[in-house]
């Protein structure tokens, strides 16, 4: 092997590939002012609480409201189920639908192809690119609920949906353990998208697709008439966190949530690698 082709490897493997498309990612200025709409839902979220509380308007409410006001830590996963079935979704169809149409529509991907990347490593890439967003966006719906949370109602140990009481410091912990997996939930749908990027070159038309595509896992998870293939579709182990927020954890629904996931990915991976191996890539 010459030494160009050794200096070709090598930059082939480069971290700077990586970085650089994690800096078009995080600075694209749509996609900071998605995280910064997902910042100000707990905001909503812990106001309306809080005013409910203070003139209340009869009736009662769902339970976790009550746990709310009691700590303010629940917000954080008050604020993730609000958030799951549809933002956190959507704004990861937003970025995973752009990753190679993006490319393609400015006319970049003929570029970014005839450096000596290669298309497999172009798909890695950009995969990894919507993941490190999808966890930003759980972190910044996560940290902005617990900074609301503290700021408007009491602190202090949690009693989880088990009944225990624990710590702050280990809730806290758990509230970790919430958002790397909703996160690990979300990879499903940024396999999806990315899958549907590489059909098109325009990034809107990829950015709905998927979307609608999630709307309808959620639409057949809602109908019961059809609950056998309901364990089989991503949507429906989404809210399995809430067994974190119990001693013992329950893993079984925690488990099969991320195998389920994984089979997402690596079906829609390799649809999208295939896609892209094969594309005759003309812009």
């Amino acid at each position: 092997m010459s030494s160009s082709e050794v200096a070709a490897v090598r930059r082939s493997w480069s971290p700077r590939f990586l970085l650089s498309e994690f800096r078009l990612v995080f600075t694209r200025r749509r996609n900071l002012a998605m995280l910064a709409v997902l910042a100000g839902a707990p905001l909503l979220l812990g106001l309306a609480i809080r005013l409910s509380t203070r003139h209340p308007a009869g009736g009662g409410g769902p339970a976790f409201i009550g746990q709310i006001t009691r700590n303010g830590l629940f917000l954080t996963f008050t604020s993730l189920v609000v958030t799951l079935p549809l933002f956190l979704p959507l704004v990861v169809s937003v970025v995973s639908g752009e990753a190679v149409a993006g490319e393609a529509s400015t006319g970049t991907l003929r570029s970014l192809l005839v450096v000596p990347v290669g298309r497999t490593r172009l798909l890695v890439v950009k995969f990894a690119g919507i993941l490190a967003y999808a966890f930003a966006a759980t972190l910044v719906v996560g940290l902005s609920a617990i900074v609301v949370g503290f700021a408007l109602f009491p602190t202090g140990p949690v009693t989880l949906l088990s009944g225990d009481t624990i710590p702050l410091s280990a809730a806290l912990a758990r509230v970790v353990l919430v958002a790397l997996y909703v996160a690990a939930m979300l990879a499903a749908v940024a396999a999806i998208g990315l899958f549907v990027s590489t059909l098109t070159e325009v990034p809107l038309a990829a950015m709905a697709t998927t979307a609608i595509l999630v709307i309808v896992v959620e639409i057949l998870d809602a109908i019961p008439q059809i609950s056998q293939i309901h364990p089989y579709l991503m949507t429906q182990w989404w809210l399995s966190f809430g067994d974190l927020v119990r001693n013992p954890v329950g893993y079984d629904n925690i488990v099969h949530g991320l195998v389920v996931t994984a089979v997402y990915v690596a079906v829609f991976g390799s649809l999208a690698w295939a896609r892209l191996t094969t594309r005759d890539v003309t812009s």
